[in-house]
């Protein structure tokens, strides 16, 4: 899939991270409002500095949906799927990478979030 148009709507960075998935323009049966729902995926790759890699392995996801800003007077929700790996030698032990494109405490990205607070109408 070429990014590169949609890479100008997204939060810095993210695709360097991330890889779209799907990208879908629904339609809220019940409040009769279409949003674009756009889904990403995690790259396969630990960035986690001064650990052997090689000792994780990947298992499984982890998703959040967060709102971004909206595109065409249309919502604009993130389904973002996180990685979490393993440790080969203690499944008890996992990590996950460390992104802040979320706003802590909210449903929002952190540039949305930061607009919001700036217009005095979100209270995080």
């Amino acid at each position: 899939m070429d990014t590169t148009i949609i890479s100008h709507f997204l939060p810095k960075g993210l695709l360097e991270h991330f890889s779209i998935t799907d990208l879908f323009e629904l339609c809220d049966v019940k409040e009769k409002q279409h949003f674009f729902e756009i889904t990403l995926e995690e790259n396969n790759k630990i960035l986690k500095e001064g650990i052997d890699v090689s000792q994780y392995e990947s298992k499984g996801f982890t998703e959040i949906t967060i709102q971004d800003f909206p595109i065409r007077g249309k919502a604009v929700f993130l389904k973002i799927k996180r990685r979490r790996w393993r440790n080969k030698i203690d499944p008890k032990i996992s990590i996950r990478n460390d992104f802040s494109f979320v706003a802590e405490g909210s449903g929002f990205t952190q540039e949305l979030s930061d607009f919001l607070k700036g217009t005095g109408r979100y209270k995080g």
